[in-house]
């Protein structure tokens, strides 16, 4: 790359920073150094055609002003602690109990040795640019034994137009402790912006978190997230995802249950209109013996969108006594929305219980035809059987404050999709 690149220029100014973390940033411009745009040839995108390049988008510098509230924000019962990022920099952080703060700010004892390791180094040229060019980040630290009931709050914020943001946030959960993180994504309305974060998830020994993502960003934004989560013995995470917004937004999410007896469950809804492309890869390695994951995720399509599910569920070989399932649902409800749902497993081990799941396909017609035949019109009938499809996972939300909102969302969305069908 050109060393006018204003990448470059970014990575220039490392020798403010201290030693251990310009290390890792300069690790992170090698790789970036040598990479290229993906593009459907590679396993990890396909069935995408990218419309855009990383090069498309300026380094966001400065962040903007703050973002007001919004209705997820609004709908919460209290929070333990708030950290907000804009443009990819932290500008606010509050909390003491559990430990909030920005990554030079929290003492590096409990935090460098954490940096960066749960395994999204070099994945692509997007990890790769967040790895040599971010600030240095945010950090949400739950102390060993530490129970913290409300959830924290961390607000990532995309608002320059043309800009690319690199948010990195790092959650460590110590041994026993239980926390709970809302990770929510939102951009300023008609905002042209790239968002391209790296979140690391570290479950301690017999810790237990929760995170619940919403990613609502304005129709203009695009999203490439990787967010990674390693599960230490006996650990227990638990994860929800609300995909709602964006133009193009793909979430990659890395789940290494390597401690003995670690365990997983995720539950997820998506939903797409327009021209939409939701894009989620999950990636489940079970290392340690007798750990579980059980990973569910529905989703619907409307109008010309589309909706990509990749999922590769690895047992390796000490991983005996395992149990790992894969369930992927969705409605097509457009003859122009398009769905590709990919269960995958790789077996290296005899003693498990396993399996996957996919299906795709329209509303059930004989569902449809009982309701109408009950005096409902057609476009309220497809709304109720829409809403009953996603409420198995909206009802079991670990923040049940969310549901209001997610329902209201999905409700909005479908019915003017509709309007622009005519139904």
């Amino acid at each position: 790359m050109s060393g006018s690149s204003p990448y470059v220029q970014i990575a220039q100014h490392d020798h403010t920073l201290p030693a251990w973390l310009a290390a890792s940033r300069h690790r992170g411009l090698e790789v970036w150094s040598s990479s290229s745009m993906p593009s459907e040839k590679d396993e990890d995108w396909k069935y995408v055609d990218l419309d855009f390049a990383l090069d498309d988008f300026r380094p966001a510098g400065e962040p903007s002003a703050e973002l007001g509230s919004d209705e997820y924000i609004d709908s919460l019962d209290g929070i333990s602690g708030r950290l907000t990022l804009v443009d990819g920099t932290v500008v606010a952080a509050e909390g003491d109990e559990p430990v909030v703060g920005g990554l030079l700010d929290v003492d590096e004892g409990m935090i460098a040795p954490h940096y960066r390791t749960a395994g999204s180094a070099g994945i692509d040229i997007f990890t790769a640019a967040n790895q040599a060019f971010a600030p240095p980040g945010g950090v949400v630290l739950f102390r060993a034994g530490q129970a913290v009931p409300a959830p924290v709050l961390v607000d990532v914020q995309s608002v320059i137009e043309g800009s690319v943001g690199f948010p990195h946030i790092t959650v460590v959960g110590g041994p026993g402790s239980e926390g709970s993180v809302l990770l929510l994504y939102r951009s300023a309305p008609g905002a042209r912006v790239l968002v391209s974060p790296v979140v690391e998830v570290l479950a301690g020994q017999n810790a237990r978190l929760t995170v619940s993502v919403v990613q609502h960003l304005g129709d203009a934004a695009r999203m490439v997230a990787h967010h990674n989560f390693v599960a230490d013995r006996d650990a227990t995470l638990r994860i929800h995802e609300i995909g709602l917004g964006g133009r193009y937004a793909r979430q990659r999410l890395g789940i290494n249950l390597a401690g003995l007896g670690s365990s997983i469950k995720m539950g997820g809804i998506y939903f797409g209109d327009g021209r939409q492309v939701l894009d989620y890869r999950t990636y489940v390695t079970h290392r340690g013996a007798r750990t579980t994951s059980d990973i569910f995720l529905k989703g619907a399509v409307a109008d010309r969108a589309q909706a990509v599910w990749t999922g590769l569920m690895r047992i390796e070989n000490p991983a005996v006594g395992t149990s790992a399932f894969e369930t992927n649902r969705n409605l097509v409800l457009s003859d122009r929305a398009k769905v590709h749902s990919v269960p995958n497993l790789e077996i290296l081990t005899d003693d498990l219980q396993c399996g996957h799941g996919s299906s795709s396909g329209p509303l059930d017609g004989e569902q449809l035809y009982y309701l109408m035949s009950r005096g409902l019109a057609r476009d309220r009938a497809e709304r109720l059987l829409v809403r009953g499809f996603f409420d198995e996972i909206i009802s079991d939300l670990a923040i049940p404050s969310l549901a209001a909102p997610s329902r209201l969302a999905v409700a909005s969305k479908f019915a003017a999709a509709q309007r622009r069908s005519g139904s």
